[in-house]
């Protein structure tokens, strides 16, 4: 029998019982308290008044001994486990649910973040574009001075990872995290967008589009699901297209030129639906600094010839998109566990901007400038790229399990194209109805409706 019981008001004695004896008289002149060696006259010296003057002079809740959350039950059932909430801080068998309300705020992770990681560096952000483009001019001479068929696939390999890097340069410029001075972020993103055929403005606004709305069914900009109404509607040489590898990574030049399924409007169009009365000036600009890099290269095709011209730019071009359509759409896409999409009430900046993934490039990754450090890019586009690492190992414990691992990469990142593929015969649609929907898949393409 325990001979102590906790209550809210501190530690207290259990009341003394007394056996009835069967015969004779007991002498209580010196009983013994519950086994041991204290008598009454004993018991009546101990400070059993701090025990009751506590409770009502001092609230203080806190018990320095340790307990128990429930007491287990005499038949021996297993006691109820005491776990977190929605993935922090609980327990290992808990499930999960990554559709659910994370309880913590935007600001939490702010704050968790170094206060050093906010700041950018102009001098540091131009020592990475002067690396970058000397890295271009450098494997371009390379390539023509050797000019066999030895190097021109090695070329190409090398260039459209370069353009690609020089592109997440320009799209720093577009976030603003490049430096602060708007004019220098503007000047250097239309040179390194331009180079690549980017309009540097229709994509900067359209990808904003796509930071403020990411994880809206309706409302985001990039790869975002497809209503099963709007799949339906498809023609079956469309979902092909969509589907089917290697053509969705081909898509960025026709997404530039107008937009996803279901939605309508050019990157190039000042008019269009993608921009504000306010932004057509920017856009105008943008699509004639375009205009002239296109212009430039029909003047270079004379000069060294068309086929020269496409094995120096062409090619590692093609290179370039299918690496951009290849890291935006495994940042929202193929995870092993689905994640959901949003609408309406339910969809938030935060919850959003938690379905985006990490993935790890390997050698890869310092090249084009740790991209796939993509959560907390999602989260704060203003933080600098060479930040973005030491930000979210500091934002981690407070992300729980809403961060997801990315898998580790050799040193070259051949695992993501199994991820891709999987993805593109399951990720096919979302309902047309509900909040939080996640992937289905139509089995008369690629899949089977119960994976």
């Amino acid at each position: 029998m325990a001979s102590w019981v906790l209550s809210e008001c501190g530690l207290k004695p259990l009341p003394q019982v007394w056996p009835r004896p069967r015969t004779g008289i007991i002498n209580p002149s010196k009983p013994r308290f519950l086994y041991t060696n204290r008598t009454l006259t004993d018991l009546k010296r101990l400070p059993f008044d701090k025990f009751s003057r506590g409770c009502f002079r001092e609230r203080n809740w806190g018990l320095k001994v340790s307990a128990p959350y429930r007491v287990a039950s005499l038949d021996g059932e297993e006691d109820n486990k005491v776990i977190g909430f929605n993935g922090v801080g609980e327990d290992e068998e808990a499930e999960f649910d990554p559709g659910s309300p994370p309880p913590f705020k935007l600001s939490d992770i702010r704050t968790a973040i170094p206060k050093h990681c906010w700041v950018k560096d102009p001098w540091k952000s131009l020592s990475y574009v002067v690396r970058d483009v000397a890295v271009v001019f450098g494997l371009a001479a390379a390539a023509a001075y050797f000019n066999n068929w030895v190097v021109w696939p090695l070329y190409w390999a090398a260039q459209g990872t370069m353009f690609w890097a020089l592109f997440v340069l320009g799209h720093d410029c577009g976030h603003g995290s490049f430096s602060n001075n708007n004019k220098l972020n503007s000047v250097v993103g239309h040179i390194l967008h331009s180079s690549i055929l980017v309009p540097y403005h229709g994509w900067r606004i359209s990808h904003r589009t796509h930071h403020q709305n990411h994880g809206h069914v309706e409302n985001d900009e990039s790869w975002h699901p497809l209503p099963e109404k709007i799949y339906k509607s498809l023609d079956g040489i469309t979902k092909m297209l969509r589907f089917t590898v290697p053509f969705p990574m081909l898509a960025y030049p026709i997404y530039l030129w107008s937009r996803s399924p279901g939605k309508s409007g050019s990157h190039f169009d000042p008019n269009s639906d993608l921009f504000v009365p306010s932004e057509r000036k920017d856009v105008i600009t943008s699509t004639l600094c375009w205009t002239a890099m296109a212009a430039l290269l029909v003047g270079f095709s004379f000069v060294m010839g068309p086929v020269q011209l496409l094995k120096l730019y062409g090619v590692p071009y093609v290179g370039f998109v299918m690496w951009l359509d290849l890291v935006t759409y495994l940042h929202h896409h193929g995870h092993e566990d689905k994640l959901p999409w949003y609408r309406g009430k339910e969809w938030s900046y935060l919850r959003g901007g938690l379905t985006t993934i990490d993935r790890d490039y390997g050698w890869i990754n310092n090249i084009h400038h740790d991209i796939g450090t993509h959560v907390i890019h999602h989260l704060f586009p203003q933080i600098p790229h060479y930040h973005l690492i030491e930000a979210t190992e500091a934002a981690r414990p407070v992300f729980g399990k809403y961060y997801r691992e990315p898998k580790k990469s050799g040193p070259l990142p051949f695992h993501l194209i199994g991820i891709l593929i999987r993805s593109m015969r399951k990720d096919h649609y979302v309902s047309d109805t509900g909040d939080v929907v996640y992937y289905q898949t139509d089995p008369q393409h690629g899949g089977s409706s119960s994976e």
